[in-house]
């Protein structure tokens, strides 16, 4: 694998510029940090393949998940994973796929044709073809934000929705509002309903009370939060929980439409941290997933599974990464005559 200097080199930047880019630091550009990303992973295979063949082969599979780009949440997981696979001497295929893919050759049959002795599934929610395909899969797999259980070939990787969720109601009851409302992606998905009942269980810890009105699910996508705003505001709500970032910048796009002002109108918070979160107006309040990591540990636990260690699940902790997206309540804020 090419080193940190030979990296630098080929860039014409400074050694400490590489090492920020390979560590996800804040303090350079999106656009550096995804040049150092990609120029590794290229010299990377370069050299490997110049000193030997690989040992192992293993497949990323990608679906209803933007990757190409550093903006999109699973760009770094793909390149935590590579760059795991890399110091490994894996080789890895990533492979783009859709509900016509999953129809035209079943998951398992794919892997044995292609000869890989792993996979890293990312993007499917629990309706998707290759997850009901799971208990023909006699490689081990690896899931993003899935779980299934009585599968001994296959394990989940993920941040702990859980204590993201509460990190997220705990901050925002700090800061006295009561009137939470909630927008969602996929109701399909396993995460989405995990971040679901999260958000419900922790608003009861509080005394309050989760209203169905409140609450909301789409696409994981901006124009999602425009079907629900007007009814939240109506409602009374002071605050919007958005299970992603993109949601959430949706959100302060229609809230500005409206002619309402963030966070002195209504206080936004997102879930991802993708590289948007730190340049919307104003910078956003999201829960930080470290998406390099989630790579990184798919990749550990593929090789635990590889070796005969059985794994069921990994989950890394999040950390909520406050900006400038919400304020406090104070009283009169809340609605006339209003008892949660």
């Amino acid at each position: 694998m090419a080193t940190i200097k030979e990296i630098a080199d080929r860039l014409g930047v400074s050694i400490s510029t590489v090492s920020k880019g390979l560590n996800g630091a804040s303090d350079i550009s999106e656009e550096m940090r995804q040049t150092v990303l990609d120029t590794a992973m290229e010299m990377g295979y370069i050299h490997r393949r110049k000193k030997d063949a690989a040992l192992r082969r293993l497949c990323v599979m990608v679906e209803n998940m933007a990757y190409e780009s550093i903006h999109g949440f699973g760009y770094e997981v793909i390149a935590g994973f590579r760059l795991a696979a890399a110091k490994q001497n894996c080789e890895v295929s990533v492979i783009a796929v859709d509900d016509f893919f999953q129809q035209k050759q079943s998951c398992s049959s794919l892997m044995r044709q292609n000869g890989y002795d792993g996979a890293f599934l990312l993007g499917f929610d629990l309706n998707d073809t290759y997850l009901k395909q799971i208990e023909e899969i006699s490689i081990p797999t690896v899931l993003l934000d899935n779980y299934l259980p009585g599968h001994p070939m296959t394990c989940y990787v993920g941040t702990d929705n859980s204590e993201g969720m509460q990190l997220v109601v705990d901050y925002l009851t700090s800061l006295g509002h009561r009137r939470i409302a909630y927008l969602g992606g996929f109701d399909d998905s396993f995460v989405e309903i995990r971040r679901r009942e999260a958000f419900e269980r922790f608003m009861r810890c509080h005394g309050l009370k989760a209203d169905p009105l409140l609450c909301g699910s789409g696409l994981n996508e901006p124009e999602t939060a425009k079907k629900y705003l007007h009814d939240f505001i109506e409602r009374g709500a002071t605050a919007v929980i958005c299970t992603s970032d993109l949601i959430a910048s949706g959100a302060i796009s229609e809230l500005y439409r409206m002619g309402m002002r963030v966070p002195e109108d209504m206080s936004v918070v997102g879930f991802d941290d993708l590289p948007i979160a730190r340049y919307l107006a104003p910078p956003l309040t999201t829960v930080r997933q470290d998406r390099q990591a989630l790579g990184r540990c798919a990749l550990a636990m593929l090789e635990q599974m590889i070796s005969g260690c059985g794994i069921g699940v990994m989950l890394l902790h999040p950390e909520l990464k406050i900006r400038d997206s919400c304020k406090a309540v104070i009283p009169q804020e809340l609605p006339e005559g209003y008892v949660h």
